[in-house]
């Protein structure tokens, strides 16, 4: 196999490796209905196989991005994908609905290990073909946004097909395939971590670990307000262990978290601000728009999911434009010009509240797509050139929760500002929101600075 072949087929391996979470955190959402049937359910329980998967994933991706920096990426690649194949062969089984929620999220753990392996792997196969990162980069974000795009629409194909129990099954040999080709091609990890059990345990930070999960748990839920009669206590709760987890950290000699090392690495904070302060405007879109379109226009669901694709085909076009700019002006200005193109595509998103005639959905999604693509392929090589090869796991892990942070502000704020329904007037709101957070990140990015590692 030639070089060029062989650094190709690994990409295409850590992108459908990678494209599992986002593949499987959005078509599920057209199984709830079955769901409930199923397992006799009321509302609010059937939305804890979306809870749990979301909850997994973002606490899971700075642990397995930290476990691959110690381990070795190839080794976690792996293993997540088998334990996303032995849990999606089991899961049609489940018993009942809180074990099918246990298995979900044990399958969003093996989902999670995925990208921030992928991200220590680019490293390797870029030196090796003699590329740059971003390329490898772009197209991982291409798979990871086109996955989401058509998650719903494959997963009502399966559900009306199969049943609730393909959305499983279909992962078996998706993952076992991501598992065969970077078990084949990938990169060699390097001499993994040896000792003694206790020396390992005792070097892994295991009270880190607890604290950074459960802190970030107990915030989530409290955000998601997944139980409405306790959302201060687990706030309170959460805040503490975060303040406790922060004392410990800066105290233990091999943290799980170097906070000092974080804290001293500007560009790399600044990255993940803006991520997370982008996500948030985006996923008003992507969470906001379709209740508009459904609430306000009465348009149906499978016209409004053809009515978001323009958002994710645009994405997919835009991302190698801005790897190319990325190589031709750098980094810096692909990112500032993203973030000055999404204040305004939120802007144009006004003109919804006074028609939500096609035409014009079309075109707005199309060119939200296009800073989507451009401020995340940045992002994502942001993070890379802002770190070292030995951190790039947790880094890339942190990341991802920043898109998590983003989305669920985006969530909490739609719950907000259309409590009595999604209208073109609660709309306008979301808007606006939209464009302050481009307004208030834009002078963020022009702070960052390439760093030399």
């Amino acid at each position: 196999m030639s070089n060029q072949s062989r650094t190709s087929l690994a990409v295409a391996g850590l992108s459908l490796g990678t494209a599992l979470n986002p593949l499987n955190s959005s078509m599920i959402a057209v199984a709830l209905v079955v769901l409930r049937a199923d397992f006799s359910l009321d509302v609010a329980t059937v939305t804890w196989v979306i809870t749990s998967f979301y909850l997994s994933s973002a606490a899971g991706q700075p642990l397995m991005g930290r476990l691959a920096d110690r381990f070795g990426a190839r080794r976690m690649f792996m293993l997540g994908m088998g334990l996303v194949a032995v849990t999606c062969a089991f899961a049609p089984f489940s018993p009942n609905f809180a074990v099918l929620c246990v298995v979900r999220a044990v399958m969003a753990l093996g989902t999670a290990a995925a990208y921030p392996s992928a991200v220590v792997m680019v490293g390797g196969i870029a030196r090796e073909a003699g590329m740059e990162t971003a390329r490898p980069l772009g197209r991982i974000q291409m798979a990871n946004t086109s996955a989401a795009a058509v998650g719903p629409v494959v997963g009502g194909l399966l559900v009306g097909a199969v049943g609730w129990q393909a959305l499983f099954l279909i992962n078996v040999p998706l993952a076992l395939a991501a598992l065969l080709i970077v078990r084949q091609v990938a990169p060699r990890d390097g001499a993994r971590e040896r000792g003694t059990v206790a020396e390992l345990v005792r070097a892994s930070d295991i009270p880190g670990i607890l604290g950074f999960v459960t802190s970030l748990l107990l915030m989530m839920m409290a955000l998601l307000n997944v139980l409405p009669d306790y959302r201060w206590w687990l706030l309170g709760a959460g805040t503490v262990i975060a303040a406790l987890f922060v004392w410990r950290e800066l105290r233990f000699t091999q943290p799980f978290l170097d906070l000092r090392l974080l804290g001293r690495n500007r560009p790399l904070m600044i990255v993940y601000l803006c991520f997370a302060v982008f996500s948030s405007a985006y996923y008003f879109v992507f969470f906001g728009l379709p209740q508009l379109l459904q609430e306000a226009a009465g348009y149906n669901p499978g016209v409004v999911g053809l009515l978001m694709l323009p958002l994710a085909a645009m994405s997919v076009v835009a991302t190698p434009w801005a790897v190319r700019a990325m190589s031709r002006f750098g980094v810096r200005r692909v990112l500032i010009y993203g973030v000055v193109l999404l204040a305004a595509a939120g802007a144009l998103m006004w003109t919804l509240t006074s028609s939500l005639a096609i035409p014009l959905v079309l075109a707005l999604t199309a060119i939200m797509g296009v800073p989507y693509g451009a401020v995340s392929v940045a992002s994502n090589q942001g993070m890379f050139v802002s770190t070292t090869p030995q951190e790039r796991g947790v880094a890339a892990g942190i990341f991802q929760t920043c898109r998590y942070v983003g989305a669920i502000t985006a969530t909490v704020l739609i719950g907000v500002f259309g409590a009595d329904g999604v209208d073109q007037a609660s709309w306008g709101l979301m808007v606006t929101a939209m464009v302050v957070l481009s307004v208030l990140v834009f002078p963020v990015t022009l702070l960052w600075r390439e760093r030399t590692v």
